[in-house]
């Protein structure tokens, strides 16, 4: 097998703070592959100005055993920043996030178009911290700062 297979989507996306969301996906359209059996990954950048088709990540394990699967798919999802899938193992889980990636399992055959229109609507809303850290959003408005500033 070797390397994971990246495709590049052309595009004129100028998202700005955009961060990284795969999904797990037989069709393209539907969040509908556990992790480990997953083909592919569709790719979106998003931001609080919307999404853009950033590519597919080709991660076909069929010929690979144990934990060289997920080893695999953890590699080829680098600079991913959050990954939506049907379902994922404690095992698979605890690397995908020693990986930097957020796992997050999505109901079953969840269209992805609707993810990332609830993240974007999320995002202009008041995003939990670890999703303004990945975006580079300013937390000035969190009470916390005022104290850890006054210790």
């Amino acid at each position: 097998m070797g390397e994971s297979t990246k495709i590049t989507v052309q595009g004129a996306s100028s998202l700005q703070n955009a961060m990284k969301v795969a999904f797990a996906t037989k069709d393209m359209q539907t969040v509908n592959a556990h992790f480990g059996g997953a083909k592919e990954f569709v790719v979106y950048d998003l931001s609080k100005d919307g999404f853009a088709l950033s590519g597919v990540v080709k991660t076909d394990t069929s010929e690979m055993e144990g934990d060289d699967k997920t080893d695999f798919k953890v590699k080829a999802l680098a600079g991913i920043n959050i990954m939506y899938c049907e379902s994922i193992g404690g095992t698979a889980a605890a690397k995908v996030i020693r990986g930097g990636i957020n796992p997050m399992k999505a109901e079953e055959d969840r269209k992805i178009e609707d993810i990332l229109s609830e993240l974007v609507e999320m995002i202009n809303g008041n995003p939990p911290p670890w999703v303004k850290k990945i975006m580079n959003i300013e937390t000035n408005e969190d009470p916390r700062i005022a104290r850890w500033s006054a210790e």
